[in-house]
């Protein structure tokens, strides 16, 4: 449930034609952006294509199920260090949030039997791990352990913009060795480190599995200060999961946004991104309103964004060279499902990841996810029953052309494929079905509004750790990118983490 921690009533503004700042799309960026702003007396709008928030992150409701439209493995809601940030974002704009501690991460079943928890105890999930692998202990242990030395450098500092100078000469006298370390780890990726440690193909496989998770990428292509961020703090604060599922972290904070006097719009679809000269002023609604700002942030994909919103000949040459180095990812075939709880043994983990063959890692529809929050959240589903969202990725060039009749049968073929995939880790799943509903890329691509559908973006190759990552500001004066498509990349703590960065160099450009 949602907890307003600060009762006082706040008067709603005025609607108004001019703004400090207005936020295209209400995706978790956006809205950590648009809060952090908000918090500092800036007059922020957020205009949203869709009827609710999140984005990603939101949710629907059907039969009685109310339906995560993502993961629902959600890291940023630890109460200790400087890495919570969505706990930080909701406590700036006085909000809380209930969460529920998962004691799993993933519960992985994967090629030749390697089938093992990452459990949140880190030494409990070490010593499973070398039980699979003990000729390599020595190893994993010393990979692993470098993943906290990058994270304990990360979770020593405020993660603020380092666009900024001031904060980085601030941070850096602060935190020298924590800041050296840092850049130390700026241009590797994970894969590289692991294998300094690690020989075995197979364990250096599953390494590969734990970076794709969330990455998309195996590790090789994974930055390294991701890596020691998710490997470290799914032990240090944990995946909690938010009571009410994950669309009540945008209801949050959309609640604070509106509280400290910022507005949001929905139903309000961005056409068109007004420049004055070759500076970002305002947007065009599809509905012909035009609204003015001093600065413009978009939580579109950089493909939306330079694509769409801006005049695609006049790209500027910076998008240009990051093209060159970024593609997008692949999107999802989802299954959300509501089933007979019985069908679920005793002690069931939350999240999975299926896979039965290592060359299918990358491939459209090689790697199951599964999230199953009513474990850790009953009420999400109707008594007696619970929720299972499968999601595989898929490309939306498969679905683009198909026709009505055979798009619909081709649905339900991937959907019987999934759920007999599954009914090997839970025996009996095709007969405990009680509802059943799909999306493919060309959902995600309608409802999302990401270009293709896209999961985010990808390296072409394999490219120096983060530093290939663009920041916050663009090369188009007064306006700015925020989310998946910015530093530090994908996941929701990530594009939390991008939104603070966002915000504050924001409030240094405008003096706040």
């Amino acid at each position: 449930m949602i907890v307003d921690s600060d009762s006082a009533s706040v008067s709603s503004t005025a609607p108004r034609l001019d703004w400090d700042v207005i936020v295209i799309g209400s995706g978790i960026g956006g809205l950590v952006t648009a809060t952090q702003l908000a918090a500092k007396g800036a007059a922020v709008l957020v205009l949203e294509r869709y009827i609710i928030p999140g984005g990603s992150a939101g949710f629907f409701e059907r039969a009685g199920y109310r339906f995560d439209v993502g993961a629902s493995m959600i890291f940023g809601f630890g109460q200790q260090g400087t890495t919570n940030l969505l706990t930080r974002a909701l406590d700036a704009v006085g909000m809380h949030l209930e969460t529920i501690p998962d004691p799993v991460q993933i519960h992985y079943h994967l090629p030749k039997g390697l089938d093992l928890k990452v459990h949140r105890d880190y030494e409990n999930f070490l010593q499973e791990l070398i039980q699979h692998f003990p000729h390599e202990a020595v190893g994993i242990r010393q990979f692993y352990d470098e993943c906290w030395r990058v994270f304990n450098c990360l979770n020593a500092m405020e993660l603020l913009s380092l666009e900024e100078p001031r904060y980085l000469t601030r941070v850096f006298f602060q935190h020298p060795l924590a800041c050296l370390g840092l850049v130390k780890y700026l241009p590797q990726n994970a894969g590289d480190i692991a294998r300094r440690y690690i020989q075995d193909p197979a364990l250096l496989q599953f390494i590969d599995m734990e970076c794709y998770c969330w990455s998309v990428v195996p590790a090789a292509k994974t930055p390294m200060i991701n890596a020691g961020m998710v490997f470290s703090d799914r032990h240090y604060g944990g995946i909690n999961y938010p009571k009410g599922g994950v669309g009540r972290i945008a209801e949050a904070l959309v609640a604070g946004l509106e509280k400290t006097g910022g507005r949001i719009e929905y139903k309000a679809r961005v056409t068109e991104i007004v420049t004055e000269g070759d500076r970002a002023v305002g947007v065009r609604l599809a509905s012909g309103k035009t609204y003015t700002a001093r600065r413009v942030v978009s939580n579109a994909t950089r493909w939306d964004t330079f694509d769409q919103l801006l005049p695609a000949e006049s790209m500027p040459r910076a998008e240009q060279k990051w093209r060159s180095r970024y593609q997008k990812s692949p999107s999802f075939f989802s299954l959300h499902l509501g089933v007979n709880a019985e069908v679920l043994p005793t002690g069931t983990a939350c999240h999975h990841i299926l896979l039965d063959d290592w060359a299918q890692l990358e491939e459209a529809q090689g790697t199951l996810f599964v999230s199953i929050p009513t474990l850790l959240d009953p009420d999400l589903a109707p008594a007696g029953h619970h929720i299972i969202h499968a999601f595989t990725p898929d490309w939306l060039e498969a679905w683009q052309t198909v026709p009505s009749k055979a798009y619909q049968a081709k649905k339900e073929a991937t959907a019987a494929r999934i759920v007999e995939r599954l009914s090997a880790v839970f025996p009996g799943l095709a007969d405990a079905l009680d509802f059943q509903e799909t999306g493919t890329p060309r959902t995600h691509r309608r409802f999302l509004g990401r270009a293709d559908g896209t999961y985010g973006p990808i390296p072409r190759r394999k490219l120096l750790g983060l530093l290939g990552m663009p920041f916050n500001r663009t090369a188009v004066p007064g306006l700015y990118c925020v989310g998946d498509s910015t530093f530090p990349g994908q996941g929701l703590n990530a594009v939390a983490f991008s939104g603070f960065a966002c915000a504050h160099r924001i409030a240094v450009d405008l003096g706040l």
